[in-house]
């Protein structure tokens, strides 16, 4: 683990304002049990200083902290600790759209067509089509939606857990990532511990319905321990790869960890 965050130390940063910064960007559950286990002083530690030369850019600067900061998320990130639920009263109707399109933009999907497809480091890499996918077993989940821009909703999805269907697929669970492509060139990838945790879904109905074309209609991700931009819609293939392979708001430099 020391190992791990001296590769991201940042040359000539002040120490004791790059902890803060990197602390103040973690979820305030995440930071408070940083903080509680000593890390703002432990941190300190790890970290070597020389001077900031002129050449020393502040993108540079930015996407070290960056990396640093999905570092410490995903080292405390507990695969055994679920997001909080609610009740069907708390579920907000209409549900927001979200996107980096309009509404009236979203993919248009015909769903006897489509399959998604299965690559990557898995046994059984045949396509798989909806009539089947509803045909495995589906949990209900009532959960909080968070996203980047500042805005929250609790929804209702239902769909198959996804570390289910991986096992389904035997995948090889020691891989690093979950890779997501989407039908309208959408990318994102999710880390194992978070593709294995028992909330991550493919999600298939909203509200007890099919899902419908807003949200992502014939299958999205729902991640409930992640940012929303980490919810992948419109999945139409899945890769479990030990590349990392950037995703479309992650290489616009938002932390690919992420963590709600």
């Amino acid at each position: 683990m020391i190992s791990r965050f001296r590769s991201l130390i940042i040359p000539g940063v002040d120490k004791s304002l790059l902890i803060k910064d990197a602390t103040r960007l973690l979820p305030d559950p995440s930071r408070r049990r940083f903080l509680a286990g000593g890390a703002s002083l432990g941190a300190l530690t790890l970290l070597t200083g020389c001077d900031v030369t002129d050449s020393f850019s502040a993108d540079n600067m930015l996407a070290h902290i960056s990396k640093f900061n999905d570092a410490v998320q995903a080292a405390i990130f507990n695969p055994n600790t679920l997001a909080p639920t609610f009740s069907e009263k708390d579920i907000k109707r209409p549900f927001p759209f979200n996107g980096f399109y309009a509404e009236d933009e979203a993919p248009k999907i015909d769903g006897k067509d489509w399959k998604l497809e299965v690559s990557g480091l898995v046994q059984n890499k045949k396509p798989w089509t909806l009539e089947e996918l509803y045909k495995l077993p589906q949990v209900l989940q009532i959960t909080r939606h968070i996203c980047v821009e500042g805005w929250s909703a609790i929804g209702s999805w239902q769909g198959t857990p996804l570390r289910d269907f991986l096992k389904l697929v035997g995948a090889d669970t020691t891989a690093k990532y979950v890779w997501f492509r989407c039908a309208e060139d959408y990318t994102s990838p999710i880390d194992m511990p978070t593709a294995l945790h028992a909330q991550t879904q493919m999600t298939f109905k909203f509200d007890n319905q099919i899902l419908p074309r807003a949200y992502g209609f014939p299958m999205k991700i729902r991640v409930p321990t992640k940012l929303g931009f980490k919810n992948p819609k419109y999945v139409v293939s899945m890769e479990v790869t030990n590349d990392y392979k950037g995703g479309y708001w992650e290489d616009q430099g938002y932390n690919d960890f992420s963590g709600s």
